[in-house]
């Protein structure tokens, strides 16, 4: 098995996304802030102590970065959320093309057969791009 590559951000858990998507939709938040979003968006309130420890772990995991105010801790991203999903998308099809060779190849092909020719031409477009 090949060894992890730490410049890839590490998957989201279900709480860890939805304190991410909150702060790239904010770009910066303490924790009370979070926390009220959460609790004004579900109806699973969730407890301080939770987001707190959330949100700190996701600073260490180099997700989000923290700075101090007085006694309040500011979170912002440490990426954005297309550089994340980028980051996330080229790990993962490495990961299947090196597990399953050419039969990932092969169901990714069919996969882009199957779009809208509007939207595969487009999605050519963009793969020249980047590539070059």
């Amino acid at each position: 098995m090949p060894a992890a590559d730490n410049s890839v951000p590490p998957g989201l858990h279900e709480l860890e996304s939805e304190v991410m998507e909150l702060l790239w939709e904010h770009h910066e938040c303490c924790v009370r802030a979070v926390l009220g979003e959460l609790n004004a968006r579900s109806d699973k309130e969730r407890k301080y102590t939770t987001v707190m420890t959330t949100m700190a772990r996701l600073d260490k995991k180099g997700l989000l970065v923290r700075r101090r105010e007085g006694k309040t801790d500011i979170y912002r991203p440490a990426m954005s959320r297309d550089e994340y999903l980028e980051a996330r998308a080229a790990a993962e099809v490495g990961a299947l093309v090196e597990n399953y060779g050419e039969a990932a190849l092969v169901h990714f092909a069919r996969q882009m057969n199957q779009l809208d020719p509007k939207r595969r031409d487009q999605l050519r477009r963009l793969a020249r791009r980047d590539a070059g």
